[in-house]
């Protein structure tokens, strides 16, 4: 339980300190790069650009240009904003080169990942997005 102390003070009990004098503390320091080479990002950027590609060539309707638009604006942003983080000046780490990524695998929180692991798991979603896209394309083809 809390009290005031200012009887304790009062009575020579209690003592007031200085606060303790830290060294300058920086910015947080982290890995902005999540250990991917610029390939593999740039293939999953890719994929979900190709399927907005696959769903506009589908469903190409002069009504759909702007939301189109804004999802491709949207996916750029989201995927822009960490390439520009792993360019900030400041920043000490830098993304595998593919050589560094076929040789060492990343490292993930249940330990490391060998490099053929690491592109299954990140381009996994990717490669379904684009197949269920070119898959509703077709049953929209057959349907109509």
């Amino acid at each position: 339980m809390s009290k005031l102390v200012q009887d304790h003070i009062a009575r020579g009990e209690a003592r007031i300190v200085n606060a303790p004098v830290a060294a300058k503390r920086h910015q947080v320091e982290s890995d902005r790069n999540f250990e991917l080479p610029t390939g593999l990002f740039a293939t999953t950027v890719g994929c979900y650009l190709a399927f907005l590609g696959v769903m506009f060539a589908a469903f190409g309707n002069p009504v759909l240009v702007i939301p189109m638009i804004i999802f491709a604006v949207s996916i750029i942003a989201g995927f822009g904003v960490p390439a520009i983080w792993v360019r900030l000046r400041d920043n000490a780490s830098k993304p595998l080169t593919g050589d560094e990524f076929a040789r060492k695998g990343i490292i993930t929180n249940t330990g490391r990942l060998r490099p053929r692991d690491a592109t299954i798991q990140v381009l996994i979603l990717p490669v379904l997005v684009v197949i269920w896209g070119i898959t509703a394309a077709i049953v929209a083809a057959v349907v109509s």
